[in-house]
């Protein structure tokens, strides 16, 4: 199978420092590092990556 993988709408930053990409996988959701695409990915559950979602919505970006 082959993920296609997206960028994240809210990736950048100075220097393009905050870049995540996500993809469906056959058992989940993966997330990576756009940077570094070959440096593997974090496989979450739909209900996982709910709820990450959801914890970053809801907590305010470092200064």
């Amino acid at each position: 199978m082959t993920v296609q993988w997206r960028k994240s709408s809210h990736s950048g930053g100075a220097d393009d420092q905050h870049c995540v990409e996500v993809g469906r996988l056959v058992r989940g959701v993966g997330v990576r590092d756009s940077k570094n695409p070959s440096g593997g990915h974090l496989t979450l559950t739909a209900t996982q990556f709910s709820a990450l979602l959801d914890q970053i919505k809801h907590t305010s970006p470092a200064p």
